[in-house]
């Protein structure tokens, strides 16, 4: 499949420390890929790059076929962060209702809210949502555009098993309408049972890249994992 998205010997370094150093990686349409790494590694700064949110010191990162940040690439691009506190005072139909009105051609408020189970609490302001509430509110807020891009921040962390896989077959379900999914996780079952294509980081560049059955042949992902990065992210 073509790669919608392509990092070129990326480096970025915040406050002295070099965060993102020499990252090279692609991801393709109707693909799943899952960044792993230890905290620190670099993750969401790659993913804050990608959408143009920071600027790397040096490298190249294409997105959609046009520079990071660009608007025509934006158009194409949703992001679930970690954590959206800008949003704390908003009802999530509200919000979805006002995302929704940024594009031309949006999925259905309703029908987004009734899959995702948003309803039970659509009325409630953001901020008194539990954790696991909040990224289902986060993750609809990223796919209400229809992106073809699709950057998941962590998008299972705090959910409980329903729930989660509840998200993961919505994930399955956009690969397979043709969307570049990367996202990135701690879980290495998440990996496995979603990811058309790992990449595993540390200390802010790639140390391993493949399909789940070519990282595991002769030893499990997290065992890989352990072999491969250091904690705090080889820093």
């Amino acid at each position: 499949m073509p790669a919608v998205l392509t990092l070129a010997d990326v480096r970025l370094s915040l406050g002295g420390r070099e965060i993102l150093a020499g990252l090279s990686l692609t991801a393709a349409a109707g693909e799943v890929t899952a960044v792993l790494g230890p905290n620190g590694a670099g993750k969401t700064t790659m993913i804050r790059c990608c959408t143009g949110l920071l600027v790397p010191d040096s490298g190249r990162i294409d997105v959609l076929g046009r520079p990071a940040g660009a608007p025509s690439a934006n158009d194409g691009v949703g992001l679930m962060p970690q954590s959206t506190g800008a949003w704390s005072g908003v009802r999530p139909r509200e919000l979805l209702s006002y995302l929704a009105s940024l594009y031309a051609a949006p999925l259905p408020v309703a029908e987004l809210v009734a899959e995702l189970g948003i309803e039970l609490f659509a009325a409630t302001p953001y901020r008194r949502l539990s954790g696991g509430q909040q990224q289902l509110v986060n993750l609809a807020g990223a796919i209400v555009g229809r992106p073809r891009l699709l950057f998941l921040d962590e998008p299972t962390a705090g959910l409980d098993p329903h729930v989660r896989q509840q998200v993961w077959a919505l994930i399955r379900n956009l690969r397979d309408a043709g969307v570049a999914v990367l996202l990135t996780t701690h879980a290495m079952d998440e990996a496995e049972r979603l990811a058309d294509r790992v990449v595993l980081l540390n200390a802010g560049h790639q140390v391993a890249t493949g399909t789940v059955a070519e990282l595991t042949a002769d030893r499990s992902l997290e065992q890989l994992f352990l072999d491969l990065t250091t904690p705090g992210g080889g820093r």
